[in-house]
């Protein structure tokens, strides 16, 4: 199993995901499913990750650098992410692909 980490940047994103989010809240349910959204990806990396990090898409020419779509709702995210060695996951970055600029 490989152990999953952050980036100081990573995290920025999952709060600027969560802000992202909470503008467009109009109830409670709203509220609830913008937390969920965070912990979904929080979860999927733990989880998916973990077991098999080389199934994801590459990016670019780097065999170690890969990104999954973590589904959610009618959208999901992409979770940039490096495999550093034989037991570590580095997430570089979190996008929601709702996001203006997603690419």
């Amino acid at each position: 199993m490989f152990r999953g980490r952050y980036t100081q940047e990573a995290r920025h994103d999952l709060l600027r995901l969560f802000d992202f989010l909470l503008d467009r809240v109009q109830t409670i349910g709203d509220f609830d499913a913008a937390q969920a959204a965070v912990d979904s990806s929080t979860s999927a990396v733990d989880r998916n990750l973990a077991r098999s990090p080389f199934i994801h898409r590459k990016v670019g020419d780097n065999p170690f650098l890969r990104e999954p779509i973590v589904p959610f709702g009618n959208s999901g995210y992409v979770a940039l992410h490096e495999i550093e060695d034989a037991a570590t996951i580095t997430i570089l970055a979190v996008r929601l692909q709702r996001e203006d600029d997603y690419q």
